[in-house]
């Protein structure tokens, strides 16, 4: 396609507000009667492009979901007096620009905030402002968000404290010893494979447990799991690990993640939609590390509250500085120095990206992307349609942020 006809598919903005997935179906959601896949197709990477961009706005009709309430005030995000329209960078040893990037990675919408303005914001594949869209595991991010906001409250006492406290069943499992601090550093030391298009995988056998949606389930896998190494020395992505993780909220907290996400961000920080999140099993907890489903627009605003230190509605509501450590490279209880944060990725240095500084993303498969640049004031929300859940990032993400930091300077 041209330059000129790809420009031509992008869907210009209005003000029109958007709806949240359970009040869209009845009062017009765009993309409501669409056909979608099976979540098994999902991951198989089996979905023709069309059908995974009709699947990937409608994910809550892949399982129960909880809404996650907005409230009454919108934070503004104002246009930008200098719009962004073009930049060049290098990425696996090739000359690439934003047409490329948008084409190339299936880029299905795009927002770049600086200084809380809206430097561009487009959408391709028919979304529009009004579009939910998945998250995957950039809902690991906002989980481990909401543990913070338990530790400001002290309603969890401190990472260092054993999984047992606020999750009993644990104990005697092969999670006992483990700490919320190693689980949030993905290093429990508990055996895991993560491949998603491998039917045998741990990964897998936890989604066939997700759509069995028999309560406690996920729990009884998790706790059945074997040790490969002793807590808090081996880092291992492991989205079960984020599970446990959600399960020692809800231990903290008592009540659902999704009405904690609303009480503490979702209304204090003015989202402007409802959004929703996947269940265990019906009326059951949140899936922990994937499953939220919101607009572009307020992923964005996520970002911004991550960016101002965890303030909103004139509350604390996260512990001073959580933001830079959580985004930040941890070190395992050997001195090894890991290339992760607290579900979150720090930005690696790349051949056209040396030097990242202090930026930090939160990352999803088939490329759902939240950049965070506290030193420049930047966040980048980025939703991804790629055909297969990894592997298919052909222009390092990491590599088109950077670029587009220098361009806005």
């Amino acid at each position: 396609m041209s330059r000129i006809g790809l420009v031509a598919v992008l869907v210009v903005l209005t003000l029109a507000p958007p709806l949240a997935p359970e009040m869209a179906r009845a009062e017009g959601y765009p993309h409501a009667q669409e056909p979608i896949g099976t979540v098994r197709e999902m991951y198989d990477g089996a979905l023709t492009p069309d059908l995974a961009v009709n699947t990937f706005r409608n994910i809550d009709r892949l399982f129960p979901t909880r809404r996650i309430a907005h409230g009454a005030n919108v934070w503004p995000l104002p246009r930008s007096d200098k719009p962004f329209r073009q930049v060049h960078f290098q990425s696996g040893g090739r000359e690439w620009d934003l047409f490329d990037y948008l084409a190339v990675n299936r880029v299905a919408g795009l927002l770049i905030l600086k200084d809380g303005r809206i430097a561009m914001e487009l959408y391709q594949y028919g979304n529009t402002e009004r579009t939910h869209w998945m998250s995957m595991s950039i809902a690991k991010s906002v989980t481990a968000t909401l543990i913070a906001s338990a530790l400001q409250q002290k309603l969890i006492g401190s990472l260092d404290d054993g999984l047992e406290k606020y999750v009993p069943r644990l104990a005697g499992s092969v999670y006992a010893g483990v700490s919320i601090r190693d689980i949030l550093m993905m290093s429990s030391g508990v055996r895991w494979n993560e491949t998603y298009t491998d039917p045998a995988s741990d990964r897998r056998r936890l989604l066939e447990v997700q759509i069995q949606q028999r309560p406690g389930a996920v729990l009884e896998l998790m706790a059945g799991l074997s040790r490969a190494a002793p807590p808090g020395t081996v880092n291992n992505y492991s989205t079960g690990e984020t599970q446990i993780a959600g399960e020692v909220l809800h231990g903290a907290i008592r009540r659902p993640l999704s009405q904690y996400l609303s009480e503490r961000i979702w209304s204090k920080f003015a989202m402007e939609a409802d959004a929703s999140w996947w269940l265990a099993s019906a009326d059951g907890m949140e899936i922990a590390g994937s499953g939220m489903s919101a607009t572009l627009r307020d992923y964005g605003r996520f970002g911004l509250f991550i960016l101002g230190d965890g303030k909103a509605g004139g509350e604390q509501i996260l512990p001073p500085g959580w933001a830079r450590e959580a985004g930040a490279r941890q070190r395992l209880k050997n001195g090894q120095l890991i290339d992760y944060g607290y579900f979150w990725w720090p930005a690696k240095p790349t051949p056209a990206t040396p030097d990242p500084g202090a930026a930090f993303s939160g990352v999803g498969i088939f490329g759902q992307y939240l950049y965070i640049n506290p030193a420049e004031n930047v966040v980048i929300a980025s939703w991804g349609a790629r055909s297969k859940p990894s592997g298919r990032d052909i222009i390092d993400d990491t590599d088109f942020c950077a670029a587009v930091v220098r361009a806005l300077r």
